[in-house]
């Protein structure tokens, strides 16, 4: 029987329910329902684990380049040796400059950081609709992880350093949002097992960050820039191989049919308000997440030259910290997972917004730590302690733990039903901003005190916290209401 002749016979089927007053269920509605009794991965659909080790590579691969890209560009790539062996650098340099002004190495090395760690939130938007509208989530997640193997492999050679950068903001924007829009539709609107399942799927990006830092930043810092970008390529190609041996235990596609149209019904006034409200979130989700953010970019660079980083006689590699930091972090993330679970057995577990307000209001104290440490090298003259650095990841990251995943978790839930790859890749944008804000005011360390640079990234913290609850205060029902009243 030819396909055609078997989507007729499905969409009669259908009418035939329609009329006699059944309810008709989507493929994703059904694989949903039956997503709600499958507990063999830690509680979750099976799925899950399949999507955690995918993405577990894939960051490896983003987080390995990413720890090393600042470091190359201002202690080998933008020294005068080598900075004429870059394509077309001249005019992206001038172009850049054009918009901040004269930049030093270092200012200029954290502008184009930002530019690239901002536009990889920005491309998922057009993933999303690639995926949405035209060819499905899986063709397009993986075109989006053969560009990002190309693209590291690219960075393993000086002269394509900005192809290198291209290949890898199209791969993630096609890729990113629709590996957690999968991980969305593992779950039905009213199953609460959907913030954890997010909690637990940024666990193993958690893992990842661990191992990046201490294969790919010590290959890069110790053995060759080149050596570092080459394994992040590799771990590409194995996070894609794990992608399509999972994908029968993945969200079905939705069927490009005339019972297609159910799955998408026009946007109501709600819907829209909903949209609003999530779009005006973005920036203030930005400011929450400065601190965060700025780990990857001005703070190695301070953090290299303030923290005592020699051991035994031998110097740590600063890309080290991350590894730290992903430490701290995937300790701590299980650690908030535990601890809601206990609370939602004694007393009604926080929606959506609360948490992330509380994990703003934690986070924000983080800089507070560096500003601190920044005044007694200031006093001193002196290095202070790496105890400094682990007291800035664990409040940076308890903190943390609360606000990227659970606005995941938000923004999945709240999107109305036939956006949600697109409105996944709209929450992205907030990193977009934030990424771009980093990249601005990581510039900036070099022109203010270092206490003064900490504080400022707290100040903006606390303006998102205020706003955070405000929102929730007016609008809390409308995104995230009780689960009990999801389903109506």
């Amino acid at each position: 029987m030819s396909t055609n002749r078997i989507e007729d016979a499905e969409d009669l089927a259908m009418a035939a329910e329609v009329k006699s007053g059944a309810a008709v269920r989507s493929p994703l509605e059904e694989f949903q329902e039956g997503s709600r009794r499958q507990t063999t991965f830690f509680g979750h659909p099976p799925g899950l684990g399949w999507l955690s080790a995918t993405e577990v590579w894939e960051r490896f691969s983003y987080y390995g380049m990413q720890a090393l890209l600042v470091l190359y560009m201002t202690h080998y790539l933008f020294t005068p040796e080598h900075i004429g062996n870059v394509w077309g650098f001249q005019p992206f340099s001038a172009a850049i400059q054009s918009v901040y002004g004269p930049l030093s190495p270092q200012a200029l090395a954290s502008a184009i950081f930002g530019l690239y760690a901002g536009c990889v939130y920005l491309t998922p938007i057009l993933g999303g609709l690639l995926a949405d509208r035209v060819l499905g989530r899986t063709n397009t997640i993986t075109i989006g992880a053969s560009l990002m193997a190309l693209g590291h492999f690219l960075m393993a050679f000086e002269a394509s350093l900005l192809p290198a950068l291209l290949c890898l903001l199209l791969g993630v924007g096609c890729f990113k949002g629709n590996m957690a829009a999968q991980v969305g539709d593992l779950y039905g609107p009213d199953d609460q097992r959907r913030a954890d399942g997010f909690m637990i799927y940024f666990l193993g990006i958690q893992i990842a960050v661990i191992v990046s830092p201490l294969v790919c930043g010590t290959l890069g810092e110790t053995v060759g820039w080149h050596w570092g970008f080459g394994a992040a390529g590799v771990g590409m190609v194995i996070g894609l191989a794990i992608y399509l041996i999972g994908r029968p235990k993945l969200p079905p596609e939705p069927r490009a049919s005339k019972g297609q149209a159910a799955a998408r019904p026009p946007l109501t006034r709600k819907d829209v308000g909903v949209v609003v409200i999530l779009i005006f979130l973005l920036p203030v989700l930005a400011l929450s997440l400065v601190s965060n953010q700025e780990i990857f970019n001005a703070y190695l660079v301070w953090a290299e030259k303030n923290f005592q980083l020699v051991f035994f006689g031998k110097t740590m590699p600063i890309t080290w910290m991350l590894s730290v930091d992903a430490f701290v972090s995937t300790a701590l993330m299980a650690a908030v997972i535990a601890f809601w679970r206990w609370w939602s057995t004694r007393w009604t577990e926080p929606d959506e917004l609360t948490k992330i307000a509380i994990g703003t209001s934690i986070s924000a104290f983080a800089p507070v730590v560096l500003a601190a440490a920044s005044w007694m090298v200031a006093q001193t003259g002196q290095p202070v302690s790496i105890v400094w650095a682990f007291a800035f990841h664990i409040v940076n990251d308890l903190g943390f733990s609360m606000v990227l995943p659970v606005g995941l978790a938000l923004y999945s839930r709240a999107a109305p039903k036939g956006l949600g790859g697109v409105m996944i890749a709209i929450y992205y944008l907030h990193l977009f901003i934030g990424n771009m804000l980093i990249g601005y005011i990581g510039g900036l360390l070099e022109k203010m005190s270092a206490v003064n640079f900490w504080l400022m990234h707290s100040g903006m913290m606390a303006i998102a916290v205020v706003i955070l609850f405000v929102v929730r205060l007016l609008f809390g029902r409308m995104l995230a209401p009780a689960y009990g009243e999801a389903a109506a």
